[in-house]
């Protein structure tokens, strides 16, 4: 981070943020997302400032199975939704490479039209090869997006898998994008991505392939039949869409209307957004602990040795764990 943004101070952050200027929204977002203990101390002060903002949004977290056109889906919801006078922020988490440590944040170039809208924000969040990174970096972002007026934050995920699941639990509505004719409907039961969403959306839905995404529309919605609801107040809806044509868009987002109508009205809502806050806690705890744990010189002296024991079987992986955390509890 350069020598300007390290002298920002908490305020011009909160003013920046609050008065929507991205420069200084982009900085702040940066900011969290660095592992310097300075940055953070500043951060975690930005955040607390702009946390008690009030802000009516929504978030949705967005995944699908590969080659359903997320990124296109994605642009063409955002920009419907910008038409209604709504202001969106696109949060995609990237993930980077364990091998290189780049990542590839590319969605600026996937979503050139959203990209160029004035009431629309694209942010890609690296997250170090951590699904732990995904959760601080994503969560942090959301609080500073809707601080800045964005009002619906739609958050990309990476593909399917434990992302998902994690997303998951940092958004109010978490949307399934699936393929037609894609062989077996019920592609997503092995993932485990029904369990988890409050709705399937079948896209690609037109021309020769219409016909198969209503097939595939009814199959999906009677596997969500037959399971049980996570929510006691929403049954999860199967629906199709064209993300080329933009047909289904608009019953997409009055069904995600529906919902937040419905869960704020039995107090669901509310609820599940405290229940959030507090994993968010956790989840913090979980990553300074492991990020103590990995820059403690004493701990990485040990490391090679400890390693090498359990790996041929002289020493037990609790023991070792046990040493490591004897060591950093000691300090």
């Amino acid at each position: 981070m350069n020598d300007s943004r390290q002298r920002l101070s908490v305020s011009n952050y909160v003013d920046g943020v609050l008065n929507c200027d991205r420069a200084l929204l982009a900085q702040a977002i940066t900011l969290i997302e660095s592992l310097n203990d300075d940055h953070r101390a500043t951060a975690d002060a930005v955040l607390n400032e702009l946390l008690i903002q009030k802000q009516d949004s929504i978030r949705i977290g967005i995944t699908g199975v590969p080659g359903v056109g997320k990124s296109t889906f994605i642009e063409s919801f955002g920009k419907q939704l910008t038409s209604l006078d709504h202001k969106v922020a696109v949060l995609a988490v990237d993930p980077t490479s364990s091998r290189t440590g780049g990542s590839i944040l590319g969605d600026k170039t996937r979503m050139q039209e959203l990209s160029r809208d004035k009431n629309a924000f694209i942010r890609p969040s690296p997250t170090s090869g951590t699904l732990g990174g995904v959760t601080r970096v994503t969560r942090e972002t959301i609080v500073l997006c809707e601080a800045a007026g964005f009002d619906v934050i739609l958050v990309e995920t990476v593909g399917v898998g434990q992302s998902e699941i994690m997303v998951s639990q940092m958004v109010d509505f978490f949307l399934a994008l699936m393929l037609p004719g894609a062989g077996d409907e019920l592609q997503g039961i092995k993932k485990g991505i029904l369990e988890i969403a409050d709705m399937i959306a079948v896209n690609k839905a037109d021309g020769e392939m219409k016909n198969a995404a209503n097939r595939a529309v009814m199959e999906y919605q009677h596997a969500l039949d037959i399971l049980n609801p996570k929510s006691a107040n929403w049954k999860p809806r199967s629906l199709s869409c064209s993300a080329f044509t933009g047909d289904g868009l608009a019953a997409i987002w009055e069904t995600i209307c529906d919902y937040k109508r419905l869960l704020k009205d039995a107090g669901e809502w509310q609820e599940k957004r405290k229940s959030q806050q507090v994993e968010w806690m956790w989840a913090i705890i979980r990553e300074r602990i492991l990020s103590k744990i990995e820059t403690n010189e004493k701990v990485q002296s040990l490391v090679p040795q400890l390693e090498l024991q359990v790996a041929e079987s002289k020493l037990t992986p609790a023991l070792a764990a046990l040493e490591i955390l004897t060591v950093v509890g000691n300090e």
